[in-house]
């Protein structure tokens, strides 16, 4: 028996060359681990995430359970991975869990050579199995992805991984960290992972090459941190900033061309902005990105030593500003640029990422658009919004104070400050040269008293609607409290005196209503029609939304017509009101904001492109620099194959724009934001 033992043993050794090749994959037999990860928001705890991976014959099976409270919303995910102890993916599911009910996320299951993967909002798809894969998707749970990073160094850990439904994964290591967990130096790496969100996350792995902390954005920052290393928490804020602000400079260095100290851009026609008129055959001079000279292409002289642009045949208009950004990663440079967005108010962020981009485009010349801040603010409780909070009189003016020293220009507002907070913000806020922004808070429970406690601008149309029922509480109207009432020339016109009176300015990010009447099963192509051109790590989340019950989205559409009818005629009446996305669709929002004031708003095109240009400059105190097409401001320009005079869905053909002195074509920049062409 010893002699027989002994021949097998050799010969397994001679065919698999096994006794090392054992020892690297007996680490998962028998095995045994569970951990903890914290899920923060915004720097702010909302939930967390139990995982446990055990080896049961010759199977490991992961499980993760994930609980948020997330500004009042309780959710769970519960997500269960099976992988032999090669780390091969068996199968896998992740679903939401709500109220007794469960909503499947994604599904994996391989039969054969066959792998059938589920997706919400897709049919079941069946292809052949490759030799090496992982099932990702864009919220993939912490304790999977850990697995993931384990299959990805077992298959050497250099190239691309295949991942289903689509794409494929990397890393890039960017060198080693020490940071301080209870008094001890801990060795981390770092890396870069591509292709499980949009833009990338930062991750530190320990030396087992287990994940410690995961930072990631798409639309909204969120950090993931195993238990033990939550003191490190400032140090992976600051390292993913560091690693968005290389990716930026990467960007800057493959999308910025030659600078020329002189452009002149020539033959194009001027929609100057100032008038509803196109002026043709145009030449526009721009020296160290001011315009020097505007005037009649056969009449104007152009200095020998400028860059000539031909632009004939394309129209001319100021760049276009997002008054309701959250840009969170720095692929919104990129993909704002390329929608002719020139300006942005990032609408709340955190401190740390928003600084340092807006820092970069501003003092360093990196490319994207200008940005203003308005800084994120909120009370206390569980639904509170961030780590940011104003929870006294002496926490609100240390937050007025925490912003103004950092360069910000508004306070914005969220739904847990108190009545009586809100009135020392604004003061404070009033005092240094500060405007206020944001939502009605829920505690305040009126759009008017809102108003008279200092707030300057309000965002989202079910709040500034409000105002036309003064004697009720918001929480008292509906969700569709515009489509049930009616609508009296009388209650308008007394809002209209009201906000006149207060000269409140109106962010009533309208586009993002319209996307929130797609019935469930249709895609966002229906209203949007460049969805396709979206990165693939975005569909889960904005190409495809739930969508509502034909009844729901029957009324959301009756209230946000008759929204934008009202928000039309304070438009009229001299309300100032700006266009707005709250980030819905990136890139492309911009236009189904503008192309909304027109369809229900009764907007000129003109009007509709005064929303996204002279008037969100005027209200934020830069009128006499941008806005405008005119001598002395600003080269912010949006180049367009079409005219937007003649149609606002124009807009969709930005070509080109123009800021700080350079520059871009729009199709590099998509590029670039990983915006690529229609794809199935």
């Amino acid at each position: 028996m010893k002699v027989k033992y002994l021949i097998t043993c050799s010969l397994l050794a001679l065919l698999t060359a096994c006794s090392s090749e054992t020892s690297k994959t007996s680490e998962w037999e028998n095995f045994e681990d569970a951990g903890t990860f914290f899920v923060y928001r915004r720097q702010s705890q909302i939930g967390e995430e139990s995982y446990n991976v055990t080896t049961k014959n010759d199977t490991i099976i992961v499980t993760s359970i994930q609980g948020e409270n997330e500004r009042g919303r309780i959710s769970g995910v519960e997500s269960k991975l099976y992988l032999t102890t090669d780390l091969e993916p068996i199968s896998y599911f992740s679903r939401r869990i709500s109220n007794n009910d469960t909503t499947n996320i994604i599904k994996m299951e391989i039969n054969g050579d066959k792998v059938s993967i589920w997706e919400k909002h897709f049919d079941v798809v069946t292809t052949n199995k490759k030799d090496a894969f992982f099932t990702v998707n864009s919220n993939i749970p912490a304790g999977i992805e850990m697995m993931l990073y384990h299959y990805y160094f077992k298959q050497n850990g250099t190239t691309a991984l295949p991942t289903l439904p689509r794409g494929e994964v990397s890393l890039t290591h960017k060198g080693e960290d020490i940071v301080q967990i209870d008094g001890k130096d801990v060795a981390l790496d770092r890396y870069v992972v591509e292709g499980v969100n949009w833009g990338g996350r930062t991750i530190w792995l320990d030396k087992s090459k287990n994940l410690v902390a995961v930072v990631k954005a798409n639309t909204q920052i969120r950090e993931l941190i195993k238990k033990g290393y939550e003191e490190a928490k400032p140090y992976f804020i600051r390292g993913n900033v560091e690693e968005q602000m290389a990716q930026l400079s990467e960007y800057t260095k493959s999308l910025k061309g030659e600078e020329s100290q002189i452009t002149a851009l020539v033959g194009g026609d001027v929609v100057d902005g100032l008038k509803d008129a196109t002026q043709t055959n145009m030449t526009i001079i721009i020296e160290n990105g001011r315009i020097t000279s505007i005037g009649s292409s056969p009449d104007i002289t152009i200095p020998d030593n400028a860059k000539v642009i031909d632009v004939s045949g394309k129209t001319l208009m100021p760049g276009m500003w997002d008054m309701h950004a959250h840009s969170n990663q720095v692929q919104w440079a990129p993909a704002y640029l390329a929608g002719g967005v020139t300006t942005i108010r990032d609408n709340g962020n955190e401190l740390e990422f928003a600084t340092a981009f807006r820092d970069a485009i501003a003092k360093d010349g990196a490319t994207g658009p200008d940005i203003v801040l308005a800084g994120m603010t909120d009370g206390p409780g569980p639904k509170g919004n961030g780590i940011i909070r104003a929870r006294s009189v002496e926490e609100a003016k240390e937050v007025v104070k925490l912003y103004h020293d950092n360069g910000y220009e508004q306070i914005k507002i969220y739904t847990s400050i108190e009545p009586e907070i809100l009135k020392v913000l604004s003061d404070e806020a009033h005092k240094v040269g500060m405007t206020v922004t944001g939502h009605v808070p829920a505690l305040v429970n009126s759009t008017n008293k809102a108003v008279e406690s200092g707030m300057d601008m309000l965002s989202h149309s079910n709040r500034i609607l409000a105002v036309l029922f003064p004697d009720q509480k918001v929480s008292d109207l509906g969700a569709f409290y515009m489509a049930k009432n009616d609508i009296t020339d009388a209650q308008i016109n007394e809002a209209i005196a009201f906000y006149l009176k207060h000269g409140t300015v109106l962010d009533p990010t309208l586009g993002l209503g319209v996307i929130r009447t797609l019935p469930k099963g249709d895609l966002m192509e229906t209203l949007e029609p460049d969805a396709g051109r979206m990165a693939y790590e975005l569909f889960e989340s904005k190409r495809f939304r739930s969508g509502a019950s034909e009844k729901r989205a029957e009324l959301s559409k009756q209230n946000i017509i008759k929204s934008a009818e009202v928000i039309g005629k304070f438009f009229k009446a001299g309300i100032p009101v700006v266009a707005g996305t709250d980030n819905f669709a990136p890139g492309f929002g911009h236009f189904l904001e503008l192309e909304t004031y027109q369809k229900y708003g009764g907007l000129t095109p003109f009007e509709a492109i005064q929303t996204a240009t002279i008037i969100p400059a005027t209200v934020m105190g830069k009128g006499d620099e941008t806005g405008t097409l005119e001598i002395g401001k600003e080269a912010d320009i949006a180049i367009l194959d079409k005219n937007p005079l003649t149609d606002i869905a124009n807009l969709r053909s930005v070509s080109a724009v123009m800021t700080n002195g350079n520059y871009y074509e729009s199709e590099p920049l998509w590029e670039a934001a990983d915006f690529k062409p229609s794809r199935d």
